[in-house]
């Protein structure tokens, strides 16, 4: 049996997925819109009070459906971190070595970032960090963390 390619069939022109693409939808467009704009937006509870991130439709702390989307200031701590050095999904094997991190926003939650901009040697828990924005495709902004150079007693 031949798999020789016929003269008149084209080399298939394989899109590769890339996995660093937000899923955005109606509830969640206010927050990338937002990020596109150079601005992190938090979801705040009427009933208690508290902030949380990621963006949820009711409050993971006392279930109510009164949360509305709230600037957040963009500041936080570095809660802990890992360097990575192989990640074969694309496109992070071309950003290897990145920092995968968790961060305590100044509202309160926990997100789930990168720290760009640090020497990974430099990186300390209780580190300041402020939000900045990676542009990953058809104006979609990502936010990552960088560090404002003062830590955190």
């Amino acid at each position: 049996m031949s798999t020789q390619r016929s003269s008149t069939e084209q080399p298939s022109t394989r899109v590769e997925p890339r996995f660093d693409l937000p899923e955005v939808d109606a509830f969640t467009r206010p927050y990338w819109d937002a990020a596109a704009e150079g601005r992190l937006l938090v979801r705040r509870c009427g009933a208690c009070g508290a902030a949380h991130h990621y963006p949820r439709e009711f409050c993971p702390r006392c279930w109510s459906e009164d949360v509305s989307w709230e600037r957040a200031s963009g500041r936080a701590t570095l809660y802990t971190w890992s360097v990575v050095h192989r990640n074969d999904l694309p496109p992070f094997g071309s950003r290897v070595p990145y920092v995968a991190a968790v961060v305590d926003l100044a509202e309160g939650p926990r997100m789930m970032t990168e720290v760009v901009e640090c020497e990974e040697g430099a990186l300390r828990i209780g580190m300041v960090v402020e939000v900045t924005f990676r542009e990953v495709a058809g104006g979609v902004a990502i936010p990552v963390f960088q560090p404002l150079g003062e830590s955190v007693s």
